[in-house]
């Protein structure tokens, strides 16, 4: 199993196979995905990676991170796990 990075900071053109294309110079990629609003389909600026190895994963994250792309700077990490319920205990909890 890959490695899931977090990808900020991304030019609102960025589209799925740029991002790819990024990381595969560095390792074997497994997915790429830029996240994208649902009303409007724009880029919200950043993205995820799974790298096929966890020695691929860390290695993007020392030769990417910080670095340029199309004159932004670029933040890569670890992701962090999705916590599904956060947001819907949020509002709940404001409707008392």
């Amino acid at each position: 199993m890959g490695q899931k990075l977090y990808v900020g900071g991304l030019p609102y053109s960025t589209t799925d196979d740029v991002l790819q294309n990024l990381f595969s110079q560095i390792g074997s990629v497994e997915s790429a995905k830029v996240i994208t609003d649902r009303e409007s389909g724009r880029s919200k600026g950043f993205g995820f990676v799974e790298m096929a190895t966890e020695e691929a994963a860390q290695e993007a994250i020392k030769q990417l991170n910080g670095t340029e792309l199309d004159g932004r700077k670029i933040t890569v990490n670890e992701a962090r796990p999705q916590n599904s319920g956060i947001r819907s205990a949020r509002r709940d909890s404001k409707r008392w």
